[in-house]
């Protein structure tokens, strides 16, 4: 296996009315059920927030403001060596509504839509600490280890 450098991305923990953000962030063609913050790679010359910014207008077409770290989490495929370093920010909307008409620019994420706590028991998602952070008490930014990427 071929050793690379770890990825870095970024992620939004956007909790509305007691409901959290996530988008499905994988090719239609795939078909995938896995559900994520939205959010992605970090492009240099960016800062972490810009980059956030960015990713989550193309992802959802809302507007955030950009708020403390809430998470730092590793993932990994321990077969083909891919290493991301996600970085999860508290965010607050700023402008926009879910739309579910919006074409995400890169034609990656085919769905996003709010969930309460409740409801993340009935589908998958990464990271399995996602409820507990984006629910839990603010605090000092936990690390959350490594965890085997599923598709």
């Amino acid at each position: 296996m071929k050793h690379r450098s770890a990825r870095l991305a970024v992620r939004a923990l956007i909790v509305q009315d007691a409901r959290v953000l996530l988008v499905n962030a994988f090719h239609k063609s795939r078909g995938s059920d896995l559900w994520c913050a939205p959010g992605g790679g970090v492009q240099s010359g960016q800062s972490l927030p810009e980059n956030l910014k960015r990713e989550v207008y193309e992802e959802t077409g809302l507007s955030v403001d950009v708020g403390e770290l809430a998470l730092v989490k590793e993932f990994h495929d321990p077969v083909g060596g891919f290493h991301q370093v996600d970085l999860f920010f508290r965010c607050q909307v700023s402008a926009g509504v879910i739309d579910a008409d919006w074409q995400d620019t890169d034609a990656i994420v085919s769905k996003r839509r709010f969930f309460s706590l409740g409801e993340l028991v009935a589908i998958r998602l990464k990271p399995d600490s996602l409820p507990d952070v984006a629910f839990g008490a603010s605090g000092p930014p936990p690390y959350d280890a490594l965890e085997p990427i599923t598709s």
